[in-house]
């Protein structure tokens, strides 16, 4: 780059400002270098050099094996949770229940029996056949009946009652890490797939099937159309004859009839032609970096030299 910058220069610097008024140029370009966010080995390349992908087509993909296996252990971990979850916001299950019913039964049975033996003891106790203290046994079995009862009871309203509202709080939480951990284990996943963020032509694959790719490093260089730009040089006193935004003609060989470029970049700086101390003497070297963007890109390739025509057009 730098050689074809100072071929360019070195140009001006012998011709100085063209008779016909034209400035030597070259064609440039914003290439888009696509890499991985995570290392791995490259398993498949999906493009060629040259050939012309779509927006979201697939450029590469890197060993997933590990990811894979993270990604289903937090799956499994996910529906675990899930379903301790659902398991605590239930009551008992039917066969759970249906046994402190029988408890229930029980005590209600054992109770009424005791309440009868009590009221045949009284009555014993009234005609002078049982002593009081025979009575009192049978009226605690009475009380003793009726807490048992009571229990059992309590026990069954407990069997249709979900858990309590900080087990389902903890297991509500611990259900939503799981899923955010599933989450990232798939972001993790995907980014070992590749695809084209624009629609562009592949200019080059830096990688082989088979190659270790360092974490961040490119694998496809894609040329979008639109990052086709032109450079060139301005002197000093041209200057005053681009502007930001102005339209030049641009001419090249086999290229047919002049296009035009829009200018997109002035530099601020001037620059020497060729490089020398500065000095009131070669002032007029001075020349300015200007970049400007083809309305029609097709059939220009970065490197090639063009010939532009400032204040053709306005």
């Amino acid at each position: 780059m730098k050689y074809r910058t100072l071929f360019l220069l070195l140009a001006l610097a012998g011709c100085g400002a063209n008779s016909d008024g034209i400035l030597p140029g070259y064609v440039e370009a914003d290439f888009v270098r696509v890499a991985a966010s995570y290392g791995g080995r490259l398993v498949e390349l999906s493009v060629v050099k040259g050939s012309e992908v779509e927006l979201d087509a697939k450029l590469f993909a890197l060993d997933q094996d590990n990811e894979i296996a993270a990604r289903d252990e937090a799956a499994a971990k996910f529906a675990q949770s899930e379903a301790q979850a659902r398991d605590l916001s239930k009551g008992g299950r039917p066969d759970e229940i249906a046994a402190v019913v029988a408890q229930v039964d029980a005590a209600r049975a054992a109770l009424k029996l005791a309440e009868n033996d009590l009221a045949r003891q009284q009555s014993l106790a009234a005609a002078k056949f049982i002593s009081p203290a025979g009575l009192d046994a049978q009226s605690e079995k009475v009380r003793s009946g009726k807490a048992q009862l009571a229990e059992a009871e309590a026990q069954l309203r407990v069997a249709h009652l979900a858990a309590r509202n900080d087990q389902r709080a903890a297991a509500a939480a611990a259900s939503q890490a799981a899923q955010a951990a599933l989450a990232q284990s798939a972001w993790l996943l995907a980014q070992k797939q590749v695809t084209a963020p624009v629609a562009a032509r592949v200019d080059d694959t830096l990688f082989r099937v088979g190659e270790w790719v360092p974490a961040g490093s490119p694998v496809v260089s894609l040329l979008p159309p639109g990052n086709i730009k032109l450079r060139f040089y301005v002197p000093q006193a041209r200057l005053p004859e681009v502007r930001q935004g102005d339209i030049v003609k641009v001419s090249c060989d086999g290229c047919g009839a002049p296009r035009d470029a829009r200018v997109a970049f002035i530099a601020s700086q001037a620059e020497f032609t060729p490089p020398v101390i500065y000095s009131k003497e070669n002032r007029a070297k001075l020349v300015f970096l200007v970049e400007a963007y083809p309305l029609d890109p097709q059939g220009l390739r970065p490197g090639q030299p063009v010939d532009v025509r400032i204040g053709a057009v306005q």
